[in-house]
């Protein structure tokens, strides 16, 4: 199995702030709604739409039973993303949508590089590199080994360029950021709240008048 070359460092490459015009940024995305298929799609073509390349997207199970939680970084200006976050709240099954500078959250990923195992016997310098980036050797057999890696992308890439350039590195994989606001406060939880306080005080339902035919609304 052949080294990854050196030219193609970063199998996902992240786009700098420069060129990207117009005041861009790198965004965070959160996006919670209802467990139901078609969602995702739902969501992704808000961005498809205005041309928004994703950077990375991860969908898990949220604290709240039944709500899904979507993590979707991405390059734009402010005001593109006020307009991302307003289109996605307009999808029905969506519940909620905020958008986050990283220093409004705390962010990790974890990454996963399957490297030579006799290249790790023979060259210390191996070992040496990731126990200097704080990453950890999970798996070892006689063809290669293992390493993960949970921080920052900075410091994922950092470690993926550091072997790479030893020419050790067969796979690298990263899992997408995933993070959770700073805030003291779930703005979720604030906003299911008010929503089931908004229902308790609705009207009761018209009831059902002469042959099974329901009032209209006043």
């Amino acid at each position: 199995m052949n080294k990854i070359p050196s030219s193609q460092a970063h199998s996902t490459p992240l786009p700098t702030r420069e060129g990207q015009g117009g005041g861009s940024a790198l965004y965070t995305i959160l996006v919670f709604s209802e467990n139901l298929a078609g969602i995702l799609n739902q969501v992704t073509a808000v961005f498809t739409r205005r041309q928004i390349n994703i950077e990375s997207l991860n969908v898990c199970a949220s604290s709240t039973p039944g709500v899904h939680k979507y993590t979707i970084t991405c390059y734009c200006t402010e005001e593109m993303a006020k307009v991302l976050k307003a289109q996605i709240e307009k999808r029905i099954d969506v519940l909620q949508a905020r958008f986050y500078t990283d220093d409004e959250i705390f962010l990790q990923e974890t990454s996963l590089l399957k490297i030579s195992a006799p290249a790790v016997m023979e060259n210390p310098e191996v070992c040496r590199i990731v126990r200097h980036h704080g990453a950890r050797i999970v798996e070892v057999n006689p063809t290669y080994a293992a390493v993960e890696k949970t921080g920052t992308t900075e410091e994922i890439l950092s470690l993926f360029d550091a072997l790479n350039r030893l020419g050790v590195v067969r796979q690298f994989a990263r899992s997408g950021r995933i993070c959770i606001t700073r805030g003291t406060r779930e703005q979720l939880d604030d906003y299911l709240a008010e929503r089931e306080k908004e229902r308790k005080t609705l009207p009761p339902c018209p009831s059902l008048v002469g042959r099974g035919v329901i009032t209209s609304k006043g």
